[in-house]
């Protein structure tokens, strides 16, 4: 009989030395995406038991089970499910995304396996990842080696999208970066969880199971070609010779893929090998998916576990975990899970496929009892690292990493230029930086640089001699954009100072036109004002050809500064005829949910209300005053986090069919835009309310978003270029300088007003 060993002597040197975190935890709301029992499959056991040990290391933590099904209604879960996602049906994930935005969750812990959800290598699971906003962890249970084309595919998406990547195995790491490029600090190895049971208690078991005076051989799991069953049963007849009281027992269902496909075929050729080979007395077969409990007390019975999986990228074995944790002694085919956990003695790797090397390996401990009760010892030892309460440990650690506070840093009274020189050059300012250095090989645009020329209007005498300067340069780069014989402006110039089209977007001959009418109200020099009039005037035709609602707003906006500055035919026309376009969009698209101007959201969305809001008030035109309001209202309520703080409108948005935005990638432009705006509505109504909104948009730079981080760095005046799924883009390019600078200066002018 094995010796009963107090578990005592191993809990001291082998549980981790950190407890959980629980006062970090506690008030957490965490969303967990995966399989859950009663549903038959590995991934549920696994989201059930580290569903039981977070809730049992820290009460305080909510935990919200969002459980896979394959069809509707197909499994009767335990009322403590939140919801359950469908397997393949894409609205099911969409409402699954809605109530974990609803329920104000920090953290999304998703459990990934390629075949749970549906679609192409599983990337049904987007349609919900590309809704939520809170943070990702996915725990990979597969990381393949020699994915196809749709498994990189996903693979690459979700590294793309996870805050921390947690794998098993060293192996899979290793994987991680070399095959799919994962960042290192992104990925996190925790051992698969398993039970804590005492140890030596194997003849026990063995009398409750009717197995008493057998030597007791063990395979679990859900039954499949993979598992390599076949070399085991070929293994017997020499086991046999040996050991005639051996006793081979096969536990599990049949898995319930290839249930459906086949029914149980594959169990019958197995038991006809075994018939075959006349070794049928000696295999127990139990086919049954049993209960935690009541697996955990078979596993008990046996004397030595074997694993004769038949490939070697298998990088996560649950039922190896198990089997060790429990004091079995492993023989096992090497593959990569096995490896890691069997080293240094901890069990016994054998050549795959090779049935006699199992025969040899498992004789051989049954033969040496000292042999076999000291490797059940060892893999007793290495378990008590990955019981479930030092597994809930290490991710109770991951989930406070990756939790976001949404908090602003407070607003100084100085905001520097540093970051706008470093990108500006004697051409003009440069479009693009890699982290904080101008990037030369994309040169320069018009849009940057007409809303770099309207920003030297309203920069302070604090700034000079750089604002007189760069204005000079930026008007001159404004100057040189227009194409006469076209009539319309160009957009790109290569870092030679070659123009690279005859003429640009609308949008870029829109935000021209605007920077126009800016500059022959607010420049500095009179001169620099009649050159931005005479120049608005030869351009204000092109209008004329919009079709973009962001373009014509642009040109409205530029039409309204001019107006305030002087009398102009074309600028009224503008106005006039962009209301009347902008209106009949209006009343073309608008409806229930939805009141805008497209079927669709894109970028700079603020600037059309506030376009119309302008022209209402200079025109005397209550529709168009009163149409800008109200989309204005309806997009601020769309650009409000549940928690209450700002999420602008970002681009994996863009082009969706009257859909809810998505929460990434957010741009500073969007922020600019909402405080203009807002200081628009201001004007219309003169309610102090939309200086709050204006205050909520701009906290988004220094915090107050959707993962806490500072964007914008008041002492230089530089941005980065906004958040995405995993954190920030580090990237500090001309627009996001720009919209920064701008927005300070916008919102201090509102500020002025109201008080």
């Amino acid at each position: 009989m094995h010796e009963v060993i107090d578990r005592a002597l191993f809990d001291e040197a082998c549980l981790p030395a950190d407890a959980p975190d629980t006062a970090a935890a506690s008030g957490t709301r965490l969303a967990l995406v995966g399989g859950f029992l009663p549903r038959r499959c590995g991934i549920a056991t696994f989201t059930t038991d580290i569903h039981a040990a977070l809730k049992l290391a820290v009460p305080g933590l909510a935990v919200d089970v969002y459980a896979m099904t394959p069809a509707p209604e197909a499994i009767a879960f335990d009322p403590e499910i939140c919801s359950t996602i469908t397997e393949g049906d894409a609205d099911s994930f969409a409402d699954a995304a809605r109530r974990i935005e609803a329920s104000g969750a920090d953290v999304i812990w998703l459990q990934h396996e390629f075949g749970l959800f549906g679609g192409f290598a599983g990337d049904m699971i987007f349609e919900l990842v590309d809704r939520i906003s809170a943070p990702l962890v996915v725990t990979l249970h597969t990381v393949l080696a020699e994915p196809d084309a749709d498994q990189m595919r996903v693979m690459q998406r979700l590294i793309g999208s996870a805050s921390k990547l947690i794998v098993m195995s060293e192996c899979s790491r290793i994987l991680l970066k070399s095959i799919y490029c994962a960042d290192d600090e992104q990925i996190v190895v925790i051992p698969h969880g398993v039970p804590d049971r005492p140890f030596g208690r194997t003849e026990k078991q063995k009398g409750v199971a009717d197995l008493t005076g057998r030597d007791v051989v063990m395979t679990f799991g859900l039954l499949s070609p993979g598992k390599g069953i076949e070399a085991a049963i070929a293994a017997l007849p020499a086991m046999i010779a040996d050991c005639p009281d051996i006793l081979y027992c096969i536990v599990g269902a049949t898995h319930p893929n290839l249930l459906a496909r086949e029914g149980e075929a594959y169990r019958e050729r197995l038991q006809a090998l075994a018939k075959a080979l006349g070794v049928e007395s000696h295999i127990k077969w139990i086919d049954a998916f049993l209960e935690t409990d009541a697996l955990l007390d078979l596993i008990e019975a046996a004397d030595i576990y074997v694993t004769p999986y038949t490939g070697a990228g298998q990088s996560t074995s649950g039922t190896l975990a198990y089997a060790m944790a429990l004091g079995k002694a492993v023989v096992s085919t090497p593959y990569a899970h096995a490896t890691e956990l069997l080293d240094d003695g901890h069990g016994i790797l054998v050549p795959f496929g090779d049935g006699q090397a199992i025969a040899d390996e498992i004789v051989g401990l049954l033969s040496d009892r000292d042999q076999l009760s000291a490797m059940q010892k060892r893999a007793y030892q290495r378990g008590r690292l990955m019981i479930w309460p030092a597994f809930a440990a290490q991710v109770l650690a991951v989930i406070n990493a990756a939790k976001v506070t949404p908090r602003a840093l407070p607003h100084p009274a100085h905001v520097g230029i540093d970051g706008l020189l470093r990108i500006c050059d004697d051409t003009g300012i440069l479009q693009h930086s890699v982290h904080d250095i101008p990037n030369r090989a994309h040169g320069y645009c018009v849009d940057d640089n007409a809303r770099a020329l309207m920003l030297t209007n309203r920069l302070g005498k604090e700034t000079e001699p750089h604002r007189g300067r760069l204005a000079s340069i930026f008007a001159a780069f404004v100057e040189a954009s227009w194409n006469e014989e076209r009539g319309q402006f160009r957009n790109f110039m290569d870092y030679r100072r070659t123009w690279l089209e005859d003429s640009g977007s609308q949008d870029s001959c829109g935000r021209t036109l605007w920077a126009l009418g800016a500059t022959a109200l607010e420049g500095r020099t009179a001169s620099t004002r009649l050159w931005a009039s005479r120049l608005f005037a030869r351009a204000a035709p092109s209008m004329a050809h919009f079709r973009s609602p962001r373009a014509i707003a642009f040109a409205m906006l530029g039409a309204d500064y001019l107006l305030a500055a002087e009398d102009s035919a074309s600028a009224r026309a503008i106005l006039a005829n962009g209301s009347d376009r902008l209106l009949a969009l209006y009343e073309q698209v608008a409806g229930t949910d939805w009141d805008w101007f497209e079927p669709v959201l894109a970028y700079d969305n603020a600037r059309i209300p506030e376009a119309l809001i302008r022209a209402g008030m200079r025109l005397q035109r209550a529709d168009a005053a009163q149409c800008g309001l109200a989309t204005l209202r309806w997009l601020n309520t769309a650009q409000i986090a549940p928690a209450g703080h700002f999420r602008p409108v970002g681009s994996d948005s863009f082009g969706r069919h009257r859909e809810k935005p998505r929460p990434f990638d957010q741009q500073p432009v969007e922020v600019w835009a909402a405080i203009d705006a807002a200081a628009a509505a201001y004007d219309l109504t003169g309610d102090a309310i939309w200086l709050a909104h204006a205050q909520r948009a701009f906290r988004w730079f220094y915090g107050a978003n959707d993962r806490g981080i500072a964007i914008a760095d008041p002492r230089t005046g530089s941005c980065r270029d906004g958040i995405n799924r995993r954190g920030v883009n580090l990237n500090e390019g001309a627009e996001s300088v720009l919209a920064y600078q701008h927005a300070c200066v916008a919102l201090r002018l509102l500020t002025a007003k109201i008080h």
